[in-house]
């Protein structure tokens, strides 16, 4: 009977370990769907708000920004209750904080546009000054994306060569340059900067996940009590092993 209840003891503590477990997997679950569906009436309500205000000072910025907000928690917590550690979903968040910091003070202080003036000062001196910056920002910026696209279609020569990767790169990459290239004032910079960074914040969760995949096994091990199974089965074969012979078998 002791040893009985032994068993039953432990299998108590796993399904109460496995209990807590699933409560906290719910909860996280609850959350990304509570803040999806509130990314969704954002959305609705802040583009008609931006619509009315469009021609007196837009707050389109506001809405898009929390929308984004929104979403990365939502696919934070998703991958929590995937069982992703929290230092890899923390990595994708300072990955998009430095680049949010990093293109906003650019696009603020207008410094790629001062960089493409003074290249293309050297290099298209026949080209209009006032357009200059933007065809040089184009260009080389376009040329990084393509060569960015080609290794992108190299690695991936194993499912066959695609060369949409050579093409969006490019596109890619053209279009940053054309954006980098405006003068877009403080707030406009500062803006774009912070759009950027929960863009690369999000991707950077993507890509995570995408490359290193779920592990299954973990996953149900989460949620399996193994240890009672175990338990139970070396706990029978000992008693097998003590009966007598014929008995039991």
């Amino acid at each position: 009977m002791r040893l009985a209840q032994a068993h039953i003891d432990l299998a108590k503590a796993e399904l109460d370990a496995i209990k807590d477990e699933i409560a906290r997997v719910a909860a996280l679950v609850g959350i990304a769907i509570a803040v999806v569906l509130f990314a969704v009436i954002l959305a609705v309500i802040g583009t008609s708000l931006f619509l009315g205000e469009w021609l007196l000072g837009s707050i389109g910025w506001g809405v898009l920004h929390g929308i984004m907000l929104f979403v990365a928690i939502a696919l934070a917590c998703a991958l929590g209750a995937l069982g992703v550690s929290g230092g890899r979903i923390g990595r994708s968040f300072v990955l998009g904080l430095v680049v949010a910091v990093v293109v906003g003070i650019g696009l603020a202080l207008a410094l790629p546009n001062q960089a493409y003036r003074a290249l293309g000062e050297s290099m298209l001196p026949n080209v209009e000054p006032g357009i200059r910056p933007l065809v040089v920002g184009v260009v080389v910026i376009g040329l990084i994306g393509l060569g960015i696209g080609v290794i992108g279609a190299v690695r991936a020569r194993e499912s066959g060569f695609h060369g949409g990767w050579i093409l969006g790169g490019a596109l890619a990459g053209a279009a940053i340059g054309a954006i980098s290239a405006v003068e877009t004032g403080v707030q406009v910079g500062v803006a774009i900067g912070i759009t950027a960074g929960y863009l690369v914040w999000i991707l950077a969760m993507a890509v995570d996940i995408a490359r290193t995949g779920v592990d299954v096994d973990e996953l149900k091990a989460r949620f399996y009590p193994a240890q009672t199974i175990e338990t139970s089965k070396e706990t029978l074969a000992w008693l097998q092993s003590k009966m007598p012979p014929g008995i039991g078998s």
